[in-house]
């Protein structure tokens, strides 16, 4: 590791993380000009990780080659804020993944902090999802169409049947899900999306589609687990439902664990982030745009991840034509 030398922070991109997954896609390549070479096929990028084997390692300016739990050792709340700092020590909070598929996803669900804190020394895995492209007959599984209880579900599941309560809905350009800890899911085959959730890699795996990985082997399940965190009640509605107004940001989700929201954009927007004690992370989503801030200038493409500084109050943002982001960050 290069050493980290307390200089003035700067917008900070990173080295994505390439994961082969046995459901995952090539469409990274095609959309985001992603080299996951040698892999056969790019399932996760994870493009901001404070996962302990997988810390995201900076990849421009002078703090090329620190991964984020050093920078925030040195840097503490200029970096992620001092609530922040102060909660999460110097573990990032959040970590944002792209996500291509192949073949449907496992039916899983994630605990919450107390259950993962408890089983897994691990935080819980709240999250949502943004589809950024989808076939035309690509099916995301979230929800239970009608309320059940531990019994019915368990009868489903023996008898091969989960899908029959299971919510399923199109996937489409756009739609945006929140996946609170609790939630029964999948992706479907076909779509590609950005994943904003928690520090955790903890999912239990409810019902794989009876496949078998590279060696023969069916994957692990975990129903015992999922039994224990699952919600079993159904919600009116599960996708995100919002309204874009241009060169505005538009808030999607709001929790404990991230807030959320999106903006196209079109002209420059001086951006003021006195309101906040946190980072900010930009996903980019199309286009492309330069961020202005006192040091110099960044250049950001679709799919590429630029973490803020928490102590970079003042921005300004040029789009190249027309551009769309996603902004994440710890509200208070």
């Amino acid at each position: 590791m290069a050493k980290v030398n307390a200089g003035m922070l700067y917008p900070l991109k990173f080295k994505p993380i390439y994961k082969h997954k046995i459901w995952g896609g090539t469409r990274l390549k095609e959309l985001f000009n992603k080299d996951f070479s040698p892999l056969p096929n790019c399932g996760e990028s994870w493009e901001l990780s404070g996962v302990k084997e997988n810390l995201s390692v900076v990849e421009n300016g002078f703090l090329t080659g620190n991964n984020i739990s050093e920078l925030i050792e040195i840097y503490m709340g200029d970096l992620v804020g001092e609530k922040v700092f102060e909660k999460y020590g110097t573990e990032f909070p959040l970590l944002i993944k792209l996500l291509d598929t192949n073949s449907f996803l496992s039916i899983q669900v994630h605990p919450d902090d107390t259950y993962a804190m408890k089983h897994h020394n691990s935080a819980g895995k709240t999250e949502m999802w943004i589809v950024l492209d989808a076939d035309e007959d690509s099916e995301i599984i979230t929800g239970f169409n009608r309320d059940i209880d531990k019994e019915t579900y368990l009868e489903y599941l023996n008898n091969n049947k989960l899908k029959d309560i299971l919510n399923i809905e199109k996937a489409r350009k756009g739609d945006v899900y929140f996946i609170p800890a609790g939630r029964i899911h999948a992706i479907g085959s076909g779509i590609t999306l950005l994943e904003i959730q928690q520090t955790s890699d903890v999912t239990y795996r409810v019902y794989d589609w009876d496949r078998k990985d590279e060696n023969g082997n069916y994957r692990e399940l975990h129903t015992d687990q999922a039994l224990e965190v699952l919600d079993f009640k159904k919600y009116e509605t599960y996708k995100t439902d919002y309204q874009l107004d241009k060169n505005q940001f538009t808030e999607l989700v709001k929790t404990p664990f991230f807030t959320t929201r999106m903006m196209e954009f079109d002209r420059e927007r001086e951006i003021d982030y006195g309101f906040l004690d946190s980072f900010v992370i930009y996903s980019c989503l199309e286009g492309n745009f330069m961020i202005n801030y006192p040091g110099g200038v960044e250049i950001v493409q679709a799919g590429n991840v630029v973490l803020i500084p928490a102590d970079m109050k003042s921005l300004v943002l040029t789009p190249q034509g027309n551009c769309r982001i996603v902004e994440s960050y710890i509200g208070s």
